[in-house]
């Protein structure tokens, strides 16, 4: 039988994360850093943190130098590379977006600026929009590794989303339990940033000191995943016209049909492998290791809906997804008419 799973991963983990920490709480920051990851929320904290650490306040304007990857020049960031701080020991560059390994001029500029970055720069890469790129064992890529502190933002394991959510709903004077926390952080999404409008939203809005389901199914905006699941909730608990309305809902929301289709196939994956998991005597934890589930709300939740279907139900449905799937990509059908077909097969299988 496969370890008990903890829920999420946590970014604690991330040696680079654990660096940066590190060296904020005793004021020794490096000269280069690399932010990646979705999460953020986290990374724009720690940069607010490298400003306040690095900047005295009023001094932005002169040590503070913000690009955008897209439209600089490397002789610009050469330039403000070898700029030195005014009435400040260290300036702070942030380049948003850039792509490193663009062409071989730019990769033979770069590899001489990371060659030598003064000890009076603390230059920080930004990935957003743009992917982060290793570089692979190229010159350039050997030297970033070896020059740039990696920190990677992921999503916080649900312990810690859970700690923060406390934190953030104490604020406006309320309290929230740990199920109810993993219930907004299921519906809303695991990043930091969605969950503290959410948050903020929920707090004006109850009107006890504890923060209850019913208050956040009130306002909450539920993400793709959480209406898709709620969906195929309804169909696994015989409310077909329920689930036809909920896809409705997602239709009057101009969501694409591929992509709903692709959030019901695996949730219909995931419901055959919880059927599968309770054949075999296995509990929730097994179901959450094998799909890597962050909350334990979802795989208790994905149980108890498996124990509605047999076998035979839950290979059906994976079958007729993936007909579906293949119809959608292959054919000049109405992706709509083939989704909303989809759905009340499920409903009647």
């Amino acid at each position: 039988m496969p370890p008990k799973k903890t829920f999420g991963k946590s970014a604690g983990t991330d040696p680079g994360l654990a660096k940066l920490k590190k060296d904020l709480s005793a004021g020794t920051l490096g000269n280069c850093y690399l932010f990646y990851g979705e999460e953020d929320f986290l990374r724009d904290h720690y940069l607010e943190q490298l400003r306040k650490k690095l900047i005295p306040k009023g001094m932005e304007d002169f040590n503070l130098h913000i690009f955008q990857g897209k439209d600089l020049e490397v002789q610009t960031l050469m330039d403000a590379v070898d700029a030195f701080p005014m009435m400040c020991e260290r300036t702070l560059i942030l380049v948003y977006d850039y792509d490193l390994y663009k062409s071989e001029s730019r990769r033979d500029a770069l590899t001489a600026l990371f060659q030598d970055i003064p000890e009076h720069v603390c230059l920080v890469f930004v990935y957003d929009l743009l992917e982060y790129k290793s570089g692979g064992n190229t010159k350039l890529g050997k030297l970033v590794k070896s020059k740039a502190e990696l920190v990677h933002f992921q999503p916080q394991s649900q312990s810690d989303l859970n700690a923060w959510i406390r934190r953030k709903f104490k604020q406006y004077g309320k309290e929230i339990g740990n199920p109810e926390a993993e219930y907004l952080t299921f519906l809303c999404g695991g990043l930091m940033t969605g969950l503290s409008s959410e948050i903020d939203k929920i707090a004006h809005y109850a009107s006890g000191g504890g923060i209850t389901k019913e208050d956040i199914d009130a306002v909450a905006e539920p993400v793709l995943d959480a209406r898709v699941f709620q969906m195929t909730d309804a169909i696994s608990a015989k409310e077909f016209r329920k689930s036809m309305e909920l896809l409705s809902d997602l239709f009057l929301m101009n969501t694409e049909p591929i992509m709903i289709l692709s959030v019901l196939g695996r949730q219909i994956r995931q419901l055959w492998s919880a059927r599968l998991a309770l054949e075999n005597r296995m509990s929730q934890s097994d179901l959450a290791l094998v799909w890597d589930m962050k909350s334990s709300w979802q795989s208790q939740r994905m149980m108890d809906s498996a124990r509605r279907f047999d076998l035979r139900w839950c290979r059906q449905a994976v079958v007729i997804c993936a007909e579906c799937d293949l119809a959608m990509k292959s054919t000049g059908l109405d992706s709509e008419e083939l989704l909303t077909d989809l759905v009340l097969k499920l409903a009647h299988l």
